[in-house]
């Protein structure tokens, strides 16, 4: 018996992260790359060199056109939830850069077009396949930090965004809550089951004054109540002054134990994993940690062995719900 097929796969955007997780899916050799949709010369050109017989489409229906297995989604966050329902009604699977829509009306839209077309859907939620989170995964599973009380969620990024989309809300959605935030509020869903989450209180500021129309946060916090009782601060800016380059820690607190995944030297891909235990730590995860790709791997792994609609995908839109009510409670606030 021959060897299945690969699946036949397009990529839509291929910006910087849009090439990495490209590259990322073809060296894992699950997938057969087929053609590349970009208008920026130097990125094309970029793109169409990581693999042979690549070729070019004009436009996301060109792309379409070439009836794919699936589509990897790197565009502005404006485009996603669109261009996400085009390719999923085209009957190609999916798998989009965060977030997945700028609300979660947007997020739902997608969910309920992966459903309707019975396609996998994935999103780059990129933390969640670092070696430290897999631990701290492993240490909650077993309830090794006994009755979890407090996670304390953060990510200063000194730089923030190069593209002026982001400062944009109508195309963005958001600031450093749906740029940073997403990945924060993912990883507490997400190892601890998507229990409800109240957000009890928020605040969010642009250039250290109180957010105000028109513009997007560069700094926000949030205070959270889960609904198995554990409280969740989340904090995240852009262009903070913080002494480094990235501050990013998630820390979960038990009656019996603590963890910790922490960048190492301001770095934004170098991590250490550590378990507490009163005053001793041990560690869990150290650099070097090849993760960044390993996502859009998972994706095209489970396409090539030929999955179809996940029901997990109905979480994205809890992730969503939450960075929403975020910014509900802080224009309530303010």
């Amino acid at each position: 018996m021959g060897r299945a097929a690969k699946p036949r796969v397009g990529f839509l955007g291929a910006g910087w992260i849009g090439r990495h997780r490209m590259a990322a899916m073809i060296a894992s050799g699950c997938v057969e790359p087929v053609a590349v949709c970009e208008p920026g010369a130097d990125n094309l050109r970029e793109a169409l060199a990581l693999a042979p017989g690549l070729r070019a489409a004009e436009s996301p229906e060109a792309l379409l056109a070439l009836g794919l297995d699936g589509v990897v989604i790197a565009t502005p966050s404006a485009l996603h939830a669109a261009q996400s329902i085009q390719a999923l009604e085209a009957r190609a699977a999916v798998f989009c850069q965060k977030p997945l829509g700028r609300d979660a009306g947007e997020a739902a839209a997608v969910v309920a077009a992966a459903r309707a077309a019975d396609r996998l859907l994935g999103l780059d939620l990129s933390y969640r396949f670092t070696e430290g989170v897999r631990q701290i995964g492993e240490l909650l599973a077993r309830d090794a930090l006994g009755r979890l009380f407090a996670i304390d969620l953060t990510f200063h990024n000194a730089y923030g965004p190069d593209k002026p989309w982001f400062y944009d809300r109508a195309q963005s959605g958001g600031g450093c809550v749906m740029d940073l935030g997403i990945h924060l509020a993912d990883l507490a869903l997400w190892l601890t089951d998507f229990p409800a989450a109240e957000v009890t209180d928020a605040a969010l500021y642009a250039g250290g004054a109180a957010l105000g129309e028109g513009s997007v946060e560069d700094y926000a916090v949030a205070t959270v109540r889960l609904g198995d009782g554990v409280t969740l601060r989340l904090a995240c800016s852009w262009r903070l002054h913080a002494g480094q380059d990235a501050v990013i820690e998630a820390a979960f607190y038990g009656a019996e134990g603590g963890a910790a995944l922490r960048n190492v030297g301001g770095s934004f891909y170098d991590f250490t994993a550590e378990h507490f235990r009163g005053t001793a730590r041990e560690t869990l995860a150290l650099p070097p940690d090849d993760w960044g790709g390993r996502a859009a791997v998972d994706w095209a792994e489970r396409l090539a062995a030929g999955a179809r609609f996940d029901e997990s995908a109905e979480r994205f839109v809890r992730t969503a719900a939450l960075l929403d009510s975020i910014y509900a409670r802080a224009r309530e606030r303010a």
